[in-house]
């Protein structure tokens, strides 16, 4: 098998709208009752994934799920048109476009049966996202499907809080290679929710097969969340041998970084000191929330939104680091500004998973061609604006359910992941 590291991305669904679901979110609630653009969004999320292809990395995609949830609704005896108000908004929430959120991933070199685990987050912290977990299992279940290759696990229970990928990182010498799997939680945060519980992410390592022995329990800092980085991926990304963080991060970072030095000599740690970026600072720009990727000319590269470039301080540093030959060698820039104004940067709209892309349900995988003809049905199908008092319209909902039905149609997945 040949394992490579595979960027999916979730398509920016045709409900994405500003209601301002989730507190700690800054930019989301910042931002609630704005105007949104979902075909704009959309077009956005695809033009991302095009200079990935370009850096000769293989990228995949997760397609929206069904909003409005229906069948979430029943669950409250009503439906759409009854609802409340914050239901139909809970509803029709776009964010599973979030794919860092979708699952944990543990590649094959880290479990003790040779096989990738990915574990669907169950997002309770949240009710807008509590209800994701179904619709995004049934597509990890057609996606990596292949039972030699792919373990599949449903939810962790409440109240266990899991929230995916945003809050687990893995270091290694080479993807292919044994790594160090690191999880992190969050205990308080001032005056907003720790969304990932340690005993969520201790039984996601259980059910990983992970070695207890290279697998790290890492606190987030409370004047982090406190901040607004409500995922550890908000001051925190990693890829391969570069862990790149902020410096107010973790709770203990000296106890960390000396775990991780032991367990990966080879480790190189890029901290961004408070005195050159400010947590306010890394926040707003997501200058952590970027994808760090090692494309195959061995230069590690990071994916940062346009808001990093406009901020003279993040930008300052990031092209200091260049000039200095640091670990981190080329910088990418990427307009998400739609993301971005619900609070979700580059990272946020990517999961990686570590394997062959021939054990991968084709379908999910994509080119050139195939970004072009699910932009085509963007174009097409896609709302240009949504008002937030326009989501009681009976007409939008039904030209949202319209646009998903003929993204699925291109795709070949009609009547396979309508849960």
């Amino acid at each position: 098998m040949s394992l490579v590291e595979i960027n999916f991305d979730g398509l920016i669904g045709p409900s994405h709208n500003y209601a301002g679901l989730s507190p700690g979110n800054l930019a989301a609630t910042r931002n609630a009752g704005a105007v949104s653009e979902p075909r704009a969004a959309a077009l956005q999320g695809i033009d991302k994934m095009r200079p990935n292809l370009k850096l000769g990395l293989t990228q995949g995609i997760f397609v929206p799920l069904a909003r409005p949830d229906h069948r979430w609704l029943s669950t409250l005896s009503t439906d759409y048109a009854a609802a409340p108000l914050h239901l139909k908004a809970q509803a029709l929430s776009a964010s599973g476009m979030w794919a860092a959120n979708a699952a944990t991933v543990s590649p094959a070199p880290d479990t003790d049966d040779g096989r990738c685990h990915l574990s669907v987050a169950n997002l309770v912290t949240m009710p807008h996202r509590s209800h994701e977990w179904p619709g995004t299992l049934a597509q990890l279940r057609i996606a990596f499907a292949d039972p030699a290759a792919f373990a599949v696990h449903g939810p962790i229970p409440a109240p266990f809080g899991d929230e995916g990928a945003a809050n687990h990182m893995r270091l290694c010498p080479a993807h292919d290679a044994p790594g160090v799997e690191v999880f992190v939680y969050g205990v308080s945060g001032g005056p907003f929710p720790a969304r990932q519980h340690r005993d969520a992410s201790a039984a996601i390592a259980r059910a990983h097969g992970l070695n207890p022995d290279r697998t790290l329990f890492v606190q987030q800092s409370e004047a982090a969340i406190a901040a607004g980085a409500f995922h550890n991926d908000v001051v925190a990304v990693a890829n391969e041998r570069v862990l790149f963080a902020h410096e107010h991060a973790f709770a203990d970072r000296d106890a960390f970084f000396a775990d991780l030095t032991r367990l990966m000599p080879e480790v190189e740690i890029v901290e961004v000191p408070a005195a050159r970026v400010s947590l306010s600072d890394a926040i707003a720009s997501y200058l952590f929330n970027a994808q760090l990727v090692t494309p195959p000319d061995g230069q590690p590269t990071l994916i940062v939104p346009t808001e990093a470039r406009d901020n003279a301080a993040v930008w300052g540093w990031l092209q200091d680091h260049l000039a200095g030959n640091g670990a981190i060698r080329r910088v990418e820039v990427v307009d998400v500004r739609q993301s971005m104004a619900n609070g979700g940067g580059p990272a946020c709209l990517r999961l990686r998973v570590v394997a062959d892309p021939a054990t991968i349900d084709p379908r999910f995988l994509v080119d050139t061609a195939k970004l072009n003809r699910i932009a085509a049905v963007v174009e097409a199908h896609w709302p240009e604006a949504i008002p937030h008092d326009g989501i009681a319209d009976p007409g939008l909902i039904a030209r949202i359910e319209a646009a998903r039905s003929a993204l699925l149609e291109c795709l070949d997945l009609v009547g396979l992941i309508d849960t």
